[in-house]
């Protein structure tokens, strides 16, 4: 099959529009580095765009009604945005959903340790990662730590011109003979991924003390606050153009970032203008934590914050209190598993992009490539499928007509060659309600890398695809 690379499709008017999209990408990804800033920085957007707290409005005993728009913060690290359609909402949304978790260094909750003159933090890493490419790195400390009276303060260091950075230190070459032999998972070690964060004592002080006193006189934190703490190492330094042509983004977190930004940038700006037509089916952003680890714990996507969401929406939307049967009303818990079912959704997660320097570990005909529009994988899994999701054909076909109306272009992809790895996301989650899903989202070089590349055009394309079925799946 023919592939096509989304520029070749592009007028003037297209390339301004990319362009500006992708101002607006890299301000999402520099405000969003944790799961945190990044629901923080996705909620801010939807308030801006006239989205309601649903939980305000539950608390206050109002309802919903076609074109109302509303959202859910979970515990600050997860989110879904509604926008109230016409049809009744037991026969189902149009949901997109992705994950706003990335691959990291966490702080374990006793972490501040003096040695030979220097002070560490001690870390435990967070998700799928290269260890050797987060060492001799120029690293960022985000995060919230909250004291025992309930207080709490935000840290971000490391991202100003004028903030310090901080580092895991690596063996020089010259020393490294014997290291150099041994198997990659065998020379770093874990628990020597350590960070680097100060060396000078002061007033007959050793340096840990005096590190202690920083925190406490700029951040007014004792360490044993450290014990609820949530404090994340990340990449310092800013999203930027890639490419001399400046096709490109460089940035830490865009698995799964850069699907987010689609998907909600899509909702948004679907609804942005006041005379804009509501939707048939209420169309659902749905934002969640925890993905890189198996999707567990409240805020991931196996916790029922969701379903509990779409309860609250059907018990505040007139016709949820008011349709009946011949039987007689229909029970409550019968139109939430309804609406549902009757949901479609779109995986939005990110696919391997095929890169030449590793040829033997793709398929070629079956890779997402760069700047060829958004990634459709009908199934993940790994080693025969295991853990997949797979979509079935009649709804690869509709999302097919879908984009060739709304001329998206789109590719379809595998990740990986057979048996070379693999593996999943979301979409099983969610398919265990019986809703249609599919994997769709853009293709990513170096992926889980500190530094990973996307394609403006995919993003572009991304935003399209995911407008057009927020509009058109019925």
């Amino acid at each position: 099959m023919e592939r096509k690379n989304a520029w070749n499709f592009y007028h003037e008017e297209d390339l301004a529009a990319v362009g500006e999209l992708s101002i607006r990408y890299r301000r999402f990804l520099d405000a969003g580095k944790t799961e945190r800033e990044c629901a923080a920085e996705a909620v801010r957007m939807a308030r801006e765009e006239g989205y309601r707290d649903l939980l305000q409005m539950v608390h206050e005993g109002e309802t919903l009604r076609p074109g109302d728009k509303v959202y859910l913060s979970f515990m600050k690290k997860s989110a879904a945005f509604f926008w109230i359609g016409t049809d009744p909402l037991e026969e189902g949304m149009n949901i997109i959903g992705a994950h706003i978790d990335s691959p990291r260094l966490d702080l374990k909750q006793v972490p501040c340790y003096e040695e030979a003159g220097n002070v560490y933090l001690d870390t435990h890493y967070y998700g799928g990662i290269k260890k050797y490419q987060w060492f001799a790195l120029p690293l960022a400390l985000h995060g919230i730590i909250v004291r025992k009276d309930g207080t709490s303060v935000s840290l971000s260091v490391g991202e100003k011109e004028d903030d310090p950075v901080f580092v895991i230190t690596d063996l020089l070459p010259h020393l490294g003979r014997e290291r150099n032999e041994q198997k990659v998972k065998d020379f770093f070690d874990a628990e020597k991924m350590d960070l680097l964060i100060g060396n000078q004592p002061v007033r007959e002080k050793d340096v840990k003390q005096h590190i202690l006193e920083i925190l406490s006189e700029t951040y007014q934190i004792q360490e044993e606050d450290f014990l609820s703490a949530e404090l994340e190492i990340v990449p310092a330094g800013r999203a930027r153009e890639c490419g001399m042509d400046r096709s490109m983004v460089l940035s830490y977190g865009q698995d799964d970032r850069s699907c987010a930004f689609a998907a909600l940038t899509a909702l948004l700006d679907t609804g942005h203008s006041s005379g804009a037509e509501i939707p048939r089916r209420t169309a659902c952003c749905l934002l969640v934590d925890k993905e890189e680890t198996g999707s567990n714990g409240a805020t991931g996507m196996k916790s029922r914050f969701f379903e509990n969401a779409v309860a609250e929406i059907i018990a505040m939307t007139e016709e949820g209190t008011d349709r009946k049967e011949t039987a007689g009303e229909i029970p409550f818990d019968l139109r939430l598993r309804r609406a549902l079912l009757h949901s479609r959704m779109l995986s939005a997660d990110v696919s391997a992009a095929f890169d030449p320097a590793f040829e033997k570990y793709y398929e070629k005909k079956n890779s997402a490539y760069l700047g060829n529009g958004l990634v459709f994988n009908k199934y993940s899994g790994s080693g025969g499928k295991s853990g997949a999701n797979d979509a079935n054909p009649e709804y690869m076909a509709k999302l097919r007509r879908i984009m060739e109306e709304s001329q998206v272009t789109i590719q379809t992809a595998e990740l990986g060659a057979v048996d070379q790895g693999g593996g999943g996301t979301i979409a099983y989650i969610m398919a265990k309600y019986g809703m249609e899903v599919i994997d769709c989202g853009l293709a990513v070089l170096s992926m889980h890398a500190p530094w990973e590349v996307t394609s403006k055009a995919d993003l572009y394309e991304a935003v399209k695809g995911y407008r057009a079925f927020y509009k058109k799946m019925l």
